[in-house]
């Protein structure tokens, strides 16, 4: 019998595999890590942090631009606060700017003009400043519209867009408090218009104007009551909402664009880390950079030239900001129409116009998600955005909208217009009386033709594909282009438009909001169906094989920009993230 093998008592262990070694930042960066993640759970929430996808089109950086600008502000403000003295004692200037020397002014505007000329870099971070607020609202008032144009207000995301429009409201108003601080001529003249809406509200104006000014206009109050909602008050709301608005971003996840892969259940872009971050971390850099070149080359403000407040002047061809124009431009051309009721006067030239139109502005951005929805009795979620011209009469509301502003801004420099063009003062003002009613209808309906027109040049290119650029001549001497099939990629971008089911309500439907969603999307153009599709293709491939002796060649060339990651197919990239619903990421 043979002898049994000896067996070794020591376990055979399979060497481990050579894996990455850790840099010397990571390895520094392993003790701080652990400590947070043994307290907090820091591992699983970067995990989730640090691999949430960000769909990567341009348009997403309108907010961007809108939040970078926000720190930008922080920053700078820090800065100008050290040195600004929200005071309206009067003194005597003695500074080192020698045309305003020995003349009476506020502390509030001496500090300024201390700021522009004795503080070193404190002209720059007052004009970096000043461009970066109206930066800051301009990127929001784009980002709103890119918002309202795509439909990403829509359910589940309707608290969002309210979020918006209270951001948008209070950074007006954080701007104008900023803007009227220096206490010089133009922000008085500002701040004197203001007054007069809040004195045309009936019956409690003239008790607010004492309440807001501690007395009447201008008193000795209102720049440290200016400077205190502008430094704290605003502020801390502004970064309340901000904070609310990023955490229901994070907790609905990103819309994104139609296109080969994407749905209303999943994302697709780029994670957070490293891609992502690599790039907003750059463009903050970016929009820092151009603020500050804005605030070095490009003046805005300058406060010396205007000299202090007196309330018994008024600056000449005075413009206040861009967010601020078009209220004026509508109490400019509104006709001065007022009532006398007993004892009190009524006056809608300010009322309606100023304090009316703007208070209505707001409740109509705040209620319109609602107002759609009811319209098209749509209860589902979206996560996917609409092109423009897929959502006609939307996009016809908001260019008419886009156009009474735009009337409205021209009535606020109504008179700069008639000094640089030789035209009437009254004129002018007559014709944007009109216009700013004509104007928006004629919009609206040239805006919904366009995009019904450009949703039939989507279904022709869709059924019957795009121009060859070849000509043919029947027998009968007729001319006619042979088109090529598109590729995928477009093809699936054009027909994934939203279709509304039909209404349906356990109450029944009332005959007006049939007519209503009649009206509001009965014009748009319906999806193909799959048969007009398929023979749409078959004929495209046999049209293209015998139209013009060709191999075939060139529907498959079509079709590879969506299986290679071209302009059509940007979804096959292998550095693309699809995150589901879940959150789920392949």
């Amino acid at each position: 019998m043979a002898k049994p093998a000896t067996l070794s008592e020591e376990r055979t262990v399979a060497a481990p595999e050579a894996g990455r070694t850790p840099g010397p930042v990571l390895r520094k960066a392993a003790g701080p890590a652990t400590w947070a993640d043994e307290r907090v759970g820091a591992a699983g929430l970067g995990k989730f942090f640090l691999r949430k996808v960000f769909p990567d089109h341009w348009s997403f950086l309108l907010g961007e631009i809108a939040l970078y600008s926000f720190v930008i502000l922080l920053v700078t403000g820090v800065f100008l606060t050290i040195w600004y003295k929200p005071s309206m004692a009067e003194i005597e200037y003695e500074g080192s700017y020698q045309l305003l020397r020995g003349l009476a002014m506020s502390e509030a505007y001496e500090s300024t003009l201390n700021i522009s000329f004795d503080i070193r870099g404190g002209l720059l971070m007052r004009q970096v400043h000043h461009w970066s607020a109206t930066l800051f609202v301009a990127a929001m008032f784009a980002h709103m519209l890119r918002v309202f144009f795509t439909g990403a207000f829509r359910k589940p995301r309707e608290i969002n867009w309210v979020i918006g429009v209270a951001l948008l409201g209070l950074g007006v108003i954080e701007g104008f408090a900023g803007y009227s601080l220096p206490d010089d001529l133009l922000s008085g003249t500002g701040l004197r218009f203001v007054d007069g809406l809040v004195r045309s509200i009936p019956v409690i104006g003239t008790w607010a104007e004492f309440f807001i000014f501690g007395g009447e206009f201008p008193g000795t109050l209102i720049i440290s009551r200016l400077y205190m909602v502008h430094i704290l008050l605003v502020p801390g709301l502004l970064l309340a909402l901000i904070a609310a608005h990023l955490a229901l971003l994070v907790y609905h996840k990103h819309t994104h664009y139609p296109g080969p892969g994407r749905t209303d259940k999943n994302v697709v872009g780029y994670p957070l880390y490293p891609v992502y971050m690599a790039k907003a971390g750059g463009f903050f850099f970016i929009v820092f950079g151009v603020t500050t070149l804005m605030g070095a080359f490009m003046q805005i403000n300058p406060v010396w030239s205007y000299g202090p407040y007196n309330p018994s002047q008024v600056t000449a061809g005075s413009q206040p900001d861009w967010y601020m124009g078009w209220v004026e431009g509508a109490v400019r051309i509104m006709p001065g129409w007022e009532s006398h009721w007993g004892s009190t006067t009524w006056s809608w030239n300010v009322l309606l116009p100023g304090v009316f139109l703007l208070t209505l502005l707001f409740v109509i951005l705040g209620v319109y998600p609602w107002v759609e929805a009811w319209l098209t009795g749509d209860k589902r979620e979206h996560h996917l955005l609409e092109r423009p011209r897929t959502n006609a009469t939307r996009t016809a509301f908001g260019v008419a909208g886009i156009t009474c502003f735009i009337m409205f801004m021209l009535g606020g420099g109504n008179d700069i217009l008639a000094t640089q063009f030789r035209l009437s003062l009254n004129a002018i003002s007559l014709i944007l009386r009109v216009a700013v009613f004509v104007a928006p209808v004629l919009a609206f309906i040239i805006t919904k033709r366009i995009c019904i027109a450009l949703q039939r040049v989507d279904q022709e290119r869709l059924l019957h594909g795009s121009e060859s650029g070849i000509i043919n001549r029947s027998p009968v001497g007729g001319y006619s282009e042979d088109h090529l099939p598109i590729a995928d990629g477009e093809a699936y971008t054009l027909i994934s438009h939203n279709e509304y089911p039909a209404l349906e309500d356990e109450e029944g439907v009332s005959e007006r909001q049939k007519k209503a969603r009649r009206w509001f999307y009965g014009d748009n153009m319906s999806k193909p169906t799959r048969a007009e599709l398929e023979a749409a293709a078959h004929h495209a491939a046999d049209h293209s094989l015998e139209g013009h002796g060709s191999d075939g060649h060139e529907i498959e060339e079509s079709r590879r920009p969506a299986l290679t990651g071209g302009k059509d197919g940007d979804t096959a990239q292998d550095d693309v993230t699809t995150q589901d619903g879940d959150g789920d990421q392949r």
